[in-house]
Protein backbone atom coordinates (compact mmCIF):
# COMPACT_ATOMS: atom_id res chain seq x y z
CA UNK A 1 0.00 0.00 0.00
CA UNK A 2 1.46 3.36 -1.02
CA UNK A 3 1.16 6.64 0.84
CA UNK A 4 -1.38 7.76 -1.79
CA UNK A 5 -3.73 4.90 -0.91
CA UNK A 6 -3.42 5.07 2.87
CA UNK A 7 -6.57 6.25 4.63
CA UNK A 8 -6.34 9.82 5.90
CA UNK A 9 -5.37 10.44 9.51
CA UNK A 10 -8.39 11.94 11.32
CA UNK A 11 -7.74 15.45 12.62
CA UNK A 12 -7.22 15.88 16.35
CA UNK A 13 -10.08 18.33 16.58
CA UNK A 14 -12.70 19.94 14.34
CA UNK A 15 -14.08 23.45 14.60
CA UNK A 16 -17.34 24.09 12.73
CA UNK A 17 -17.99 27.78 12.03
CA UNK A 18 -21.74 28.25 11.69
CA UNK A 19 -24.78 26.77 13.38
CA UNK A 20 -27.29 26.18 10.60
CA UNK A 21 -28.31 23.08 8.67
CA UNK A 22 -24.89 22.47 7.04
CA UNK A 23 -23.10 22.90 10.36
CA UNK A 24 -25.46 20.60 12.24
CA UNK A 25 -25.26 17.94 9.54
CA UNK A 26 -21.45 18.15 9.61
CA UNK A 27 -21.33 17.52 13.35
CA UNK A 28 -23.88 14.70 13.07
CA UNK A 29 -21.96 13.06 10.20
CA UNK A 30 -18.71 13.20 12.18
CA UNK A 31 -20.28 11.28 15.03
CA UNK A 32 -22.23 8.94 12.73
CA UNK A 33 -18.97 7.91 11.05
CA UNK A 34 -17.20 7.24 14.32
CA UNK A 35 -15.16 10.39 14.86
CA UNK A 36 -14.36 10.62 18.58
CA UNK A 37 -12.17 13.71 18.55
CA UNK A 38 -13.03 17.13 19.89
CA UNK A 39 -15.80 19.02 18.04
CA UNK A 40 -16.57 22.68 18.68
CA UNK A 41 -19.19 24.93 17.07
CA UNK A 42 -19.32 28.72 16.69
CA UNK A 43 -22.71 30.21 15.80
CA UNK A 44 -23.78 33.81 15.22
CA UNK A 45 -27.56 34.13 15.68
CA UNK A 46 -27.79 32.90 19.25
CA UNK A 47 -30.35 30.26 18.25
CA UNK A 48 -30.20 26.50 17.97
CA UNK A 49 -30.16 25.23 14.36
CA UNK A 50 -33.47 25.71 12.56
CA UNK A 51 -34.82 25.16 9.05
CA UNK A 52 -34.94 28.26 6.85
CA UNK A 53 -37.44 27.27 4.10
CA UNK A 54 -40.46 27.49 6.46
CA UNK A 55 -39.59 31.14 7.18
CA UNK A 56 -41.14 32.10 3.84
CA UNK A 57 -43.36 29.10 3.04
CA UNK A 58 -45.02 29.25 6.48
CA UNK A 59 -44.38 32.87 7.41
CA UNK A 60 -47.82 33.45 8.93
CA UNK A 61 -48.85 30.02 10.23
CA UNK A 62 -45.62 29.00 12.02
CA UNK A 63 -44.61 31.80 14.39
CA UNK A 64 -41.83 29.70 15.94
CA UNK A 65 -38.76 28.36 14.11
CA UNK A 66 -38.79 24.79 12.86
CA UNK A 67 -36.04 23.39 15.08
CA UNK A 68 -33.78 20.90 13.32
CA UNK A 69 -33.37 18.93 16.55
CA UNK A 70 -37.04 18.01 16.17
CA UNK A 71 -37.01 17.59 12.38
CA UNK A 72 -33.76 15.64 12.04
CA UNK A 73 -33.25 14.23 15.52
CA UNK A 74 -29.78 15.81 15.83
CA UNK A 75 -29.09 17.51 19.18
CA UNK A 76 -26.14 19.80 18.57
CA UNK A 77 -25.32 20.14 22.27
CA UNK A 78 -25.27 16.36 22.70
CA UNK A 79 -23.09 15.80 19.62
CA UNK A 80 -20.48 18.54 20.04
CA UNK A 81 -18.06 19.09 22.92
CA UNK A 82 -18.56 22.86 22.90
CA UNK A 83 -21.37 24.90 21.37
CA UNK A 84 -21.24 28.69 21.29
CA UNK A 85 -24.38 29.86 19.50
CA UNK A 86 -23.73 33.60 19.92
CA UNK A 87 -20.00 33.80 19.18
CA UNK A 88 -19.65 34.88 15.55
CA UNK A 89 -16.39 34.45 13.70
CA UNK A 90 -14.68 37.74 12.82
CA UNK A 91 -11.52 36.67 10.96
CA UNK A 92 -9.67 33.62 9.69
CA UNK A 93 -5.96 32.82 9.66
CA UNK A 94 -5.13 29.58 7.81
CA UNK A 95 -2.11 27.72 9.18
CA UNK A 96 0.63 26.34 6.97
CA UNK A 97 0.65 22.99 8.80
CA UNK A 98 -3.13 22.59 8.53
CA UNK A 99 -6.26 24.01 10.09
CA UNK A 100 -6.70 27.63 11.04
CA UNK A 101 -7.15 30.17 13.78
CA UNK A 102 -10.60 31.73 13.92
CA UNK A 103 -10.84 35.10 15.61
CA UNK A 104 -13.87 36.02 17.73
CA UNK A 105 -14.73 38.87 20.10
CA UNK A 106 -13.96 36.52 23.01
CA UNK A 107 -10.57 35.49 21.67
CA UNK A 108 -8.98 33.24 19.07
CA UNK A 109 -9.93 29.59 18.52
CA UNK A 110 -7.40 27.26 16.91
CA UNK A 111 -8.22 23.87 15.40
CA UNK A 112 -6.46 21.26 13.27
CA UNK A 113 -9.52 21.14 11.00
CA UNK A 114 -11.91 24.03 10.38
CA UNK A 115 -15.20 23.62 8.50
CA UNK A 116 -16.70 26.86 7.20
CA UNK A 117 -20.50 26.64 7.27
CA UNK A 118 -21.50 30.27 7.80
CA UNK A 119 -24.30 30.16 5.22
CA UNK A 120 -25.53 33.24 3.41
CA UNK A 121 -27.27 36.54 4.06
CA UNK A 122 -30.06 38.30 2.23
CA UNK A 123 -29.13 41.09 -0.16
CA UNK A 124 -30.13 44.48 1.24
CA UNK A 125 -30.17 47.77 -0.66
CA UNK A 126 -28.38 50.57 1.20
CA UNK A 127 -30.65 53.49 2.03
CA UNK A 128 -33.90 51.62 1.49
CA UNK A 129 -36.30 51.41 4.41
CA UNK A 130 -37.21 47.81 3.69
CA UNK A 131 -37.05 44.37 5.22
CA UNK A 132 -35.23 41.25 4.09
CA UNK A 133 -36.06 37.63 4.94
CA UNK A 134 -33.35 35.14 5.82
CA UNK A 135 -33.32 34.68 9.59
CA UNK A 136 -35.89 33.87 12.26
CA UNK A 137 -35.59 37.45 13.48
CA UNK A 138 -36.37 38.71 9.96
CA UNK A 139 -39.48 36.51 9.88
CA UNK A 140 -40.60 37.78 13.29
CA UNK A 141 -40.30 41.38 12.12
CA UNK A 142 -42.15 40.83 8.84
CA UNK A 143 -44.88 38.84 10.58
CA UNK A 144 -45.41 41.67 13.08
CA UNK A 145 -45.57 44.22 10.24
CA UNK A 146 -48.40 42.26 8.62
CA UNK A 147 -50.64 42.24 11.69
CA UNK A 148 -53.21 43.13 12.73
CA UNK A 149 -55.80 43.29 9.97
CA UNK A 150 -55.44 43.78 6.25
CA UNK A 151 -52.08 45.32 5.32
CA UNK A 152 -50.36 46.55 2.17
CA UNK A 153 -47.25 44.55 1.33
CA UNK A 154 -44.89 45.38 -1.52
CA UNK A 155 -42.35 42.72 -2.47
CA UNK A 156 -39.36 43.76 -4.55
CA UNK A 157 -38.23 40.71 -6.50
CA UNK A 158 -40.23 37.85 -8.04
CA UNK A 159 -37.75 35.08 -7.27
CA UNK A 160 -38.28 32.01 -5.09
CA UNK A 161 -38.62 33.87 -1.77
CA UNK A 162 -40.61 36.79 -3.17
CA UNK A 163 -43.15 34.49 -4.79
CA UNK A 164 -43.53 32.36 -1.67
CA UNK A 165 -44.11 35.32 0.63
CA UNK A 166 -46.48 37.00 -1.84
CA UNK A 167 -48.64 33.88 -2.04
CA UNK A 168 -48.72 33.39 1.72
CA UNK A 169 -49.58 37.04 2.40
CA UNK A 170 -52.28 37.21 -0.30
CA UNK A 171 -53.87 34.00 0.98
CA UNK A 172 -54.07 35.63 4.40
CA UNK A 173 -56.05 38.55 2.95
CA UNK A 174 -53.33 41.18 2.56
CA UNK A 175 -52.99 43.49 -0.45
CA UNK A 176 -49.80 42.36 -2.19
CA UNK A 177 -47.86 43.93 -5.04
CA UNK A 178 -44.74 42.29 -6.47
CA UNK A 179 -42.23 44.37 -8.41
CA UNK A 180 -39.82 42.60 -10.73
CA UNK A 181 -37.12 44.44 -12.68
CA UNK A 182 -36.86 41.68 -15.29
CA UNK A 183 -39.48 40.85 -17.89
CA UNK A 184 -40.67 37.71 -16.07
CA UNK A 185 -40.71 36.14 -12.62
CA UNK A 186 -37.88 33.72 -11.79
CA UNK A 187 -36.03 34.98 -14.85
CA UNK A 188 -32.62 34.53 -13.24
CA UNK A 189 -33.27 30.91 -12.29
CA UNK A 190 -35.44 29.74 -15.19
CA UNK A 191 -34.91 32.17 -18.04
CA UNK A 192 -37.50 34.54 -19.45
CA UNK A 193 -39.48 31.96 -21.43
CA UNK A 194 -40.12 29.52 -18.58
CA UNK A 195 -40.34 32.24 -15.95
CA UNK A 196 -43.11 33.91 -17.96
CA UNK A 197 -45.20 30.74 -17.61
CA UNK A 198 -45.50 31.47 -13.88
CA UNK A 199 -46.71 35.06 -14.35
CA UNK A 200 -50.45 34.15 -14.53
CA UNK A 201 -50.17 32.54 -11.09
CA UNK A 202 -49.91 35.96 -9.46
CA UNK A 203 -53.25 37.34 -10.64
CA UNK A 204 -54.92 34.02 -9.89
CA UNK A 205 -53.63 34.28 -6.31
CA UNK A 206 -54.78 37.89 -5.94
CA UNK A 207 -51.31 39.40 -6.30
CA UNK A 208 -50.52 42.44 -8.45
CA UNK A 209 -47.37 41.53 -10.42
CA UNK A 210 -45.54 44.34 -12.23
CA UNK A 211 -42.60 43.28 -14.40
CA UNK A 212 -40.02 45.65 -15.82
CA UNK A 213 -40.48 47.75 -12.68
CA UNK A 214 -37.44 49.78 -11.67
CA UNK A 215 -37.44 50.84 -8.03
CA UNK A 216 -35.88 54.24 -7.34
CA UNK A 217 -36.13 54.29 -3.55
CA UNK A 218 -38.01 52.94 -0.55
CA UNK A 219 -38.85 55.25 2.34
CA UNK A 220 -41.41 55.55 5.14
CA UNK A 221 -44.06 56.53 2.57
CA UNK A 222 -43.64 53.35 0.53
CA UNK A 223 -41.99 52.45 -2.76
CA UNK A 224 -41.11 55.00 -5.44
CA UNK A 225 -40.53 53.72 -8.97
CA UNK A 226 -38.24 55.26 -11.57
CA UNK A 227 -41.27 56.23 -13.69
CA UNK A 228 -42.68 58.35 -10.85
CA UNK A 229 -45.20 55.80 -9.58
CA UNK A 230 -45.64 55.77 -5.79
CA UNK A 231 -46.88 52.63 -4.01
CA UNK A 232 -47.92 53.19 -0.39
CA UNK A 233 -46.98 50.25 1.81
CA UNK A 234 -47.29 49.09 5.39
CA UNK A 235 -44.36 46.72 4.79
CA UNK A 236 -41.77 46.39 2.05
CA UNK A 237 -39.80 43.18 1.54
CA UNK A 238 -36.70 43.18 -0.64
CA UNK A 239 -36.24 39.64 -1.98
CA UNK A 240 -33.54 40.01 -4.61
CA UNK A 241 -31.31 37.12 -3.60
CA UNK A 242 -28.72 36.06 -1.05
CA UNK A 243 -24.94 36.18 -0.92
CA UNK A 244 -22.50 33.80 0.78
CA UNK A 245 -21.58 35.04 4.27
CA UNK A 246 -17.88 35.54 3.54
CA UNK A 247 -17.39 39.16 4.55
CA UNK A 248 -15.67 38.10 7.78
CA UNK A 249 -12.97 36.28 5.78
CA UNK A 250 -11.51 39.49 4.39
CA UNK A 251 -8.80 38.61 1.85
CA UNK A 252 -7.57 35.47 3.59
CA UNK A 253 -9.08 33.12 0.98
CA UNK A 254 -9.45 33.42 -2.81
CA UNK A 255 -13.19 33.65 -3.43
CA UNK A 256 -15.18 32.75 -6.52
CA UNK A 257 -18.20 35.00 -6.94
CA UNK A 258 -18.08 35.81 -3.19
CA UNK A 259 -18.27 32.10 -2.33
CA UNK A 260 -15.50 29.87 -1.01
CA UNK A 261 -14.37 27.52 -3.82
CA UNK A 262 -14.11 23.85 -2.82
CA UNK A 263 -13.36 20.61 -4.64
CA UNK A 264 -15.57 17.52 -4.75
CA UNK A 265 -14.37 16.64 -1.24
CA UNK A 266 -15.33 20.11 0.03
CA UNK A 267 -11.69 21.05 0.61
CA UNK A 268 -11.11 24.78 0.30
CA UNK A 269 -9.13 25.56 -2.85
CA UNK A 270 -6.23 27.98 -2.64
CA UNK A 271 -4.13 29.29 -5.49
CA UNK A 272 -2.00 26.11 -5.50
CA UNK A 273 -4.66 23.55 -4.60
CA UNK A 274 -6.54 22.38 -1.49
CA UNK A 275 -5.63 24.08 1.78
CA UNK A 276 -4.83 21.50 4.48
CA UNK A 277 -7.38 21.18 7.24
CA UNK A 278 -9.75 23.77 5.79
CA UNK A 279 -13.17 22.83 4.37
CA UNK A 280 -16.41 24.60 3.48
CA UNK A 281 -19.95 23.38 2.88
CA UNK A 282 -23.45 24.77 2.39
CA UNK A 283 -24.41 28.23 1.17
CA UNK A 284 -20.97 29.69 1.86
CA UNK A 285 -19.28 27.39 -0.68
CA UNK A 286 -19.22 26.84 -4.44
CA UNK A 287 -18.32 23.23 -5.30
CA UNK A 288 -16.35 22.04 -8.31
CA UNK A 289 -18.35 19.17 -9.77
CA UNK A 290 -17.35 16.82 -12.58
CA UNK A 291 -21.05 16.56 -13.45
CA UNK A 292 -22.33 20.13 -13.18
CA UNK A 293 -19.26 22.37 -13.24
CA UNK A 294 -19.28 24.91 -10.43
CA UNK A 295 -22.27 24.28 -8.17
CA UNK A 296 -23.37 27.14 -5.86
CA UNK A 297 -24.13 26.13 -2.31
CA UNK A 298 -27.53 27.81 -2.17
CA UNK A 299 -29.42 24.53 -2.51
CA UNK A 300 -31.08 22.75 0.40
CA UNK A 301 -29.62 19.40 -0.69
CA UNK A 302 -26.10 20.81 -0.59
CA UNK A 303 -26.53 21.76 3.06
CA UNK A 304 -28.36 18.53 3.86
CA UNK A 305 -26.22 15.94 2.05
CA UNK A 306 -22.93 17.72 1.33
CA UNK A 307 -21.68 17.38 4.93
CA UNK A 308 -21.88 13.59 4.76
CA UNK A 309 -19.69 13.61 1.64
CA UNK A 310 -17.30 16.02 3.34
CA UNK A 311 -16.96 13.83 6.42
CA UNK A 312 -16.57 10.59 4.44
CA UNK A 313 -13.65 12.11 2.53
CA UNK A 314 -12.18 13.59 5.70
CA UNK A 315 -12.26 10.27 7.57
CA UNK A 316 -11.55 8.00 4.60
CA UNK A 317 -15.00 6.40 4.52
CA UNK A 318 -16.32 5.08 1.17
CA UNK A 319 -19.01 7.04 -0.66
CA UNK A 320 -22.29 5.14 -1.08
CA UNK A 321 -24.09 7.36 -3.59
CA UNK A 322 -23.44 9.79 -6.47
CA UNK A 323 -22.98 13.43 -5.67
CA UNK A 324 -26.25 15.24 -4.93
CA UNK A 325 -27.85 17.07 -7.84
CA UNK A 326 -28.75 20.73 -7.32
CA UNK A 327 -32.32 20.70 -6.03
CA UNK A 328 -34.92 23.39 -5.27
CA UNK A 329 -38.44 22.94 -3.95
CA UNK A 330 -40.87 25.82 -3.64
CA UNK A 331 -44.54 26.20 -2.78
CA UNK A 332 -45.67 29.44 -4.34
CA UNK A 333 -48.98 31.00 -5.27
CA UNK A 334 -50.80 27.69 -4.96
CA UNK A 335 -48.30 25.64 -6.98
CA UNK A 336 -45.63 23.08 -6.09
CA UNK A 337 -42.41 23.75 -8.01
CA UNK A 338 -39.45 21.38 -8.01
CA UNK A 339 -36.20 21.79 -9.91
CA UNK A 340 -33.26 19.44 -10.42
CA UNK A 341 -29.98 20.19 -12.13
CA UNK A 342 -28.19 23.36 -13.15
CA UNK A 343 -29.10 24.47 -16.69
CA UNK A 344 -27.26 27.23 -18.50
CA UNK A 345 -29.00 30.17 -20.19
CA UNK A 346 -28.04 28.90 -23.65
CA UNK A 347 -29.39 25.36 -23.13
CA UNK A 348 -32.38 24.30 -25.21
CA UNK A 349 -35.61 24.11 -23.22
CA UNK A 350 -38.78 22.16 -23.97
CA UNK A 351 -42.12 22.16 -22.15
CA UNK A 352 -43.96 18.88 -21.60
CA UNK A 353 -47.68 19.29 -21.10
CA UNK A 354 -49.93 22.33 -21.07
CA UNK A 355 -48.64 25.23 -18.88
CA UNK A 356 -52.23 26.47 -18.57
CA UNK A 357 -53.44 23.10 -17.34
CA UNK A 358 -53.12 21.09 -14.15
CA UNK A 359 -49.36 20.57 -14.36
CA UNK A 360 -46.35 20.70 -16.65
CA UNK A 361 -42.64 19.98 -16.86
CA UNK A 362 -39.74 21.88 -18.43
CA UNK A 363 -36.66 20.05 -19.68
CA UNK A 364 -33.31 21.73 -20.40
CA UNK A 365 -30.72 19.99 -22.57
CA UNK A 366 -27.41 20.47 -24.29
CA UNK A 367 -27.47 18.10 -27.25
CA UNK A 368 -28.66 14.82 -25.79
CA UNK A 369 -27.47 15.71 -22.26
CA UNK A 370 -30.20 16.75 -19.82
CA UNK A 371 -28.99 19.64 -17.67
CA UNK A 372 -32.13 20.50 -15.73
CA UNK A 373 -35.75 19.60 -15.09
CA UNK A 374 -38.48 21.81 -13.60
CA UNK A 375 -41.69 20.11 -12.47
CA UNK A 376 -44.88 22.02 -11.66
CA UNK A 377 -47.74 20.27 -9.84
CA UNK A 378 -46.73 16.79 -11.03
CA UNK A 379 -45.60 14.55 -8.14
CA UNK A 380 -44.95 11.58 -10.42
CA UNK A 381 -42.68 13.62 -12.67
CA UNK A 382 -40.78 14.72 -9.55
CA UNK A 383 -39.99 11.07 -8.86
CA UNK A 384 -38.99 10.53 -12.49
CA UNK A 385 -36.71 13.59 -12.42
CA UNK A 386 -35.12 12.47 -9.15
CA UNK A 387 -34.33 9.06 -10.66
CA UNK A 388 -33.03 10.72 -13.82
CA UNK A 389 -30.38 12.61 -11.83
CA UNK A 390 -29.55 9.74 -9.44
CA UNK A 391 -26.47 8.68 -11.40
CA UNK A 392 -22.80 9.54 -11.58
CA UNK A 393 -23.06 11.44 -14.90
CA UNK A 394 -25.59 13.84 -16.30
CA UNK A 395 -28.46 11.88 -17.90
CA UNK A 396 -28.78 11.49 -21.63
CA UNK A 397 -31.99 11.21 -23.65
CA UNK A 398 -32.62 10.66 -27.33
CA UNK A 399 -34.15 14.08 -27.97
CA UNK A 400 -35.03 15.64 -31.33
CA UNK A 401 -32.52 18.25 -32.43
CA UNK A 402 -35.29 20.75 -33.09
CA UNK A 403 -36.67 21.96 -29.71
CA UNK A 404 -40.01 22.66 -31.45
CA UNK A 405 -40.55 18.97 -32.18
CA UNK A 406 -43.45 17.71 -30.03
CA UNK A 407 -42.58 15.42 -27.13
CA UNK A 408 -44.75 13.30 -24.80
CA UNK A 409 -46.81 15.26 -22.33
CA UNK A 410 -44.93 14.11 -19.25
CA UNK A 411 -41.43 13.08 -18.22
CA UNK A 412 -42.41 9.54 -17.19
CA UNK A 413 -43.69 8.78 -20.70
CA UNK A 414 -40.64 10.39 -22.28
CA UNK A 415 -38.32 8.16 -20.25
CA UNK A 416 -40.17 5.07 -21.49
CA UNK A 417 -39.93 6.01 -25.19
Amino acid sequence: MTSDTLPPVPPADVLVVGAGLAALRTVAALRDHGYDGRVRVLGAEGLAPYDRPPLSKHLLDRPSPTWLADDLGHDLHALADEVHLARPARRLHPLADGGAVVGTDEGDVRAACVVLATGAHAVAVPGWQARTLHTAADADGLRAALTPGRRRLVVVGAGWIGAEVAGVAAAAGHDVTVLEARDAPLGTALGARIGALTAPWYAAAGVDLRTGAQVDRVDDEGVHLADGTHLPADAVLVAVGALPATGWLGETLPLRGRAVPVDASYRVLGAAGPLPGLLAVGDVAVRRSARHGWVPGGHWDEAMHGPDVLVRHLLGRPLDRPEPAPYVFSTQLGHDVTMFGLPSPDDAVRVLGDPTGAGWTALWSRGDVVTGVLVVDRPRDVGAARRLFARADLPRLDLPRDPATPLPDDLRTLLRT
